[in-house]
């Protein structure tokens, strides 16, 4: 039996008017759904009931939308089986990795109900004789997110819940191969006391995306995707006057210290390349081998790579899922050809991997690549798939200048016993997030999510702080309150602080 997901737009699953696309499990290959795809008239509609309901929303005491925010909290957490479950038959990721999506995503969500702290503004008294002045934030109106297939709940819970909780409208345009959590999270929006209109779903592709830039009706545009695509949102919502945060792609590189604990490293190294088949913005496709560690290092990772398990997701024995499409998968074993075929060499071989009883999956191996020029497009390139390459570096300062000649800055992580070192990385690296002996550098919830260079294109980092900003206007007031018979001398002179 398949499904259909359609729009949430006002409350309730609309049909659309567009064209459908079949949504696919990555572990067989077979089609367990059909998503409607959007249009402009779909975005317009939304934008309409968004608008209408903002204006309620944002009149709304911060007390009682963070009572709708702590509800939402225990809703999802009521429903992580059917989410985690919906995440896996159509991303492909592990059940425990989809659960961990969502407690991360939950970290947002948790923060945004401590609003009320972020959203005080500023006071002073007597800035001059009888006047004061103070500051508050405004929500900017509707605003929209546009979200990427490989988080298809922690992505869009970096955006929604703080555009909610400062008074915002959010409209969500998932990714349409895994679309389903969207519309179980609208749901739950409804029934933790969300009015209806506050948070909406639609579908789609291009067309989708590029009304949502420019839709006259949208304040402001979130992104997380690839770094084309992010330059195309930046470029086309900008020039329609909106405030944009467009997160884009990454080539995250791991220095390999020679005091490092290797086994340490290359199980952690391991853990950032193939977990999740390597289809995370902060995976780490890179390694980098300091001094005369190289050798040892490849028979460490090969030995966490080979012991790896490949199948479904839904399967718990799995440690590796396959692949989103089977294009991704061709991708990898394009990658890993050309590699070979100008001199590199193969220290874990991925393709042709076969998983009995799933022959038309998405499955690929875990590969590890090493001897390559740095000009290679499998190293220059971001894979998105479970393929490390593994560079070398005769000392720190080289490999320093091999991760920031990358135009990429997402992530980053050094693993090294010296403090030393630890602290000359984190200062002089061009990245915008870093681990010290950790892969993954992820912030939590209550710090922002953000690199630098090819990796951001405007001003704010995703949740956090940050986004509070961005999804906020500051206002700043001079007040005066004169007695009735006070008289007050005019002058056209600018005004001083006396």
């Amino acid at each position: 039996m398949t499904y259909d997901i359609t729009h949430w737009i006002d409350g309730r699953e609309e049909p659309g008017t567009g064209s459908t696309q079949p949504i696919l499990n990555p572990a067989t290959g077979a089609q367990v759904g059909t998503v409607q795809l959007g249009d402009a008239d779909t975005v317009d509609r939304a934008v309409q009931v968004a608008a209408a309901a903002q204006k309620e929303w944002a009149g709304v005491s911060l007390s009682k939308r963070t009572q709708i925010l702590y509800r939402m909290r225990q809703l999802v957490l009521d429903a992580v089986d059917e989410i985690a479950a919906a995440i896996t038959r159509e991303h492909g990721k592990t059940l425990p990795d989809a659960k961990g999506e969502i407690a991360r995503g939950l970290e947002t969500l948790e923060f945004a109900t401590s609003i009320t702290q972020d959203l005080k503004g500023g006071f002073s008294e007597n800035v001059s004789s009888g006047v004061d002045a103070h500051t508050m934030r405004q929500p900017l109106g509707v605003v929209a997110g546009i979200t990427p297939f490989n988080f298809p709940a922690m992505v869009p819970f970096w955006m929604h819940p703080i555009a909610i909780a400062t008074g915002n409208a959010f409209i969500l345009k998932p990714s349409e191969r895994d679309p389903s959590a969207s519309n179980i999270i609208a749901r739950l929006y409804q029934e933790a006391g969300l009015p209806d209109g506050v948070f909406q779903v639609v579908h789609g592709g291009k067309a989708t995306v590029d009304a949502l830039c420019t839709n006259p009706g949208i304040a402001a545009v979130s992104f997380v995707g690839s770094t084309p695509i992010a330059q195309h949102v930046h470029a086309t919502a900008s020039a329609a006057g909106k405030r944009v945060q467009a997160l884009g792609g990454a080539n995250n590189h791991a220095v390999v210290m020679p005091d490092a604990n290797i086994e340490f490293a290359a199980s952690q190294i391991a853990s950032g390349a193939f977990g999740s088949a390597g289809e995370r913005c902060m995976a780490v496709p890179v390694a980098v081998t300091v001094g005369d560690v190289h050798e040892r290092f490849l028979e460490a990772i090969a030995a966490e790579a080979e012991k790896l398990v490949v199948g479904p997701g839904e399967d718990s024995a799995t440690d590796m899922p396959p692949v989103i499409t089977a294009d991704a998968r061709d991708r990898v074993v394009r990658m890993t050809d050309e590699a070979e075929q100008a001199g590199g060499r193969i220290i874990v071989d991925g393709r042709g991997l076969v998983v009995a009883g799933f022959e038309g999956g998405n499955f690929v191996g875990p590969t590890v690549i090493t001897d390559l020029d740095r000009t290679h497009s499998t190293y220059t390139d971001e894979v998105f798939g479970p393929l490390l390459v593994v560079m070398h570096a005769d000392n720190f300062d080289e490999a320093l200048e091999l991760v920031n000649s990358s135009p990429f800055g997402n992530g980053t992580a050094i693993f090294t016993d010296s403090g030393h070192y630890a602290r000359r990385y984190q200062e002089e690296v061009q990245v915008g997030m870093i681990g010290i002996n950790v892969p993954i550098p992820t912030p939590v919830g209550y710090y922002s999510f953000g690199g630098w260079k090819d990796s951001l294109f405007g001003e704010h980092h995703a949740h956090g702080p940050e986004a509070v900003g961005f999804y906020t206007r500051q206002k700043a007031v001079t007040t005066r309150w004169p007695a009735q018979n006070e008289t007050v001398e005019s002058s056209m002179s600018f005004p001083t602080h006396d």
